[in-house]
């Protein structure tokens, strides 16, 4: 009786490994700071902006809060060898003003009376050892959106505020600066009404739409997509 032949090690398939994530430090940090992302969005999005890295661009947030997912964008920026440019007026969105539903009093500047998670933001990242790897701009996205050139990006982070005054904003003023291959990542995405605020699940069907980008994943709220096109209204086209 003949002994079957071993497979060749080059006939077989090769299985892949899980996704590479941040370092344990960095995940710990990105769970104790202050923000509304679950872990496994997290992970999504740091393998997004992993990925995007690989285009040499900067990446981008809208809507940097007190720095929860800037930590994973960051810590994917400073793996590739590029930064993160990241988007607020760290006044907090409409839901997180004095007697809605996220308002944490801890984040009120006593001075003011007004909500200020710039703060914040800088201490988590330098607690982190990621503030050389942020770009904070502190104003109101439309705005800076106006005033920011024809600079390209291998990331736009859409999660500002959830108006579609705001999302609608972001949207048009940041995805036409997302690079050819890059991605557009959106969060909180809720399809079903019952479930949450329906402007970023609008901001995500108008992008979709516009046949300028596909989708390639989708995490519960998290959807990534990749521009395919440059569209025609796109900075200095």
């Amino acid at each position: 009786m003949t002994e079957a032949a071993a497979p060749s090690a080059a006939t077989e398939a090769p299985v892949p490994g899980p996704a590479p994530g941040p370092a344990p430090d960095v995940l710990a940090a990105f769970e104790a700071a202050k923000g509304f992302m679950p872990v496994h969005e997290g992970l999504a999005l740091y393998a997004a902006a992993t990925e995007a890295g690989a285009l040499g661009l900067p990446l981008l947030e809208i809507g940097s809060y007190c720095g929860r997912s800037t930590l994973l964008l960051a810590a994917a920026a400073r793996a590739a060898d590029t930064v993160v440019v990241t988007v607020d007026h760290h006044r907090g969105s409409e839901e997180q003003q004095e007697g809605w539903e996220y308002h944490d009093p801890e984040l009120v500047d006593p001075a003011s009376g007004l909500m200020d998670t710039l703060p914040v933001l800088r201490s988590v990242l330098h607690r982190a050892g990621l503030e050389d790897q942020v770009i904070a701009v502190v104003g109101r996205s439309p705005k800076v959106a106006r005033a920011w050139g024809d600079g390209r990006f291998g990331l736009v982070f859409i999660d500002g505020g959830h108006t579609d005054e705001h999302a609608a904003g972001d949207y048009e003023g940041w995805a036409p600066r997302v690079a050819e291959g890059g991605l557009l990542v959106i969060h909180d995405v809720f399809p079903d009404p019952a479930d949450g605020g329906q402007a970023p699940y609008r901001v995500w069907l108008r992008a979709l739409a516009s046949g300028d980008f596909t989708e390639v994943s989708v995490t519960d709220t998290l959807r990534v997509l990749r521009r395919t096109a440059r569209g025609a209204d796109g900075p200095g086209d």
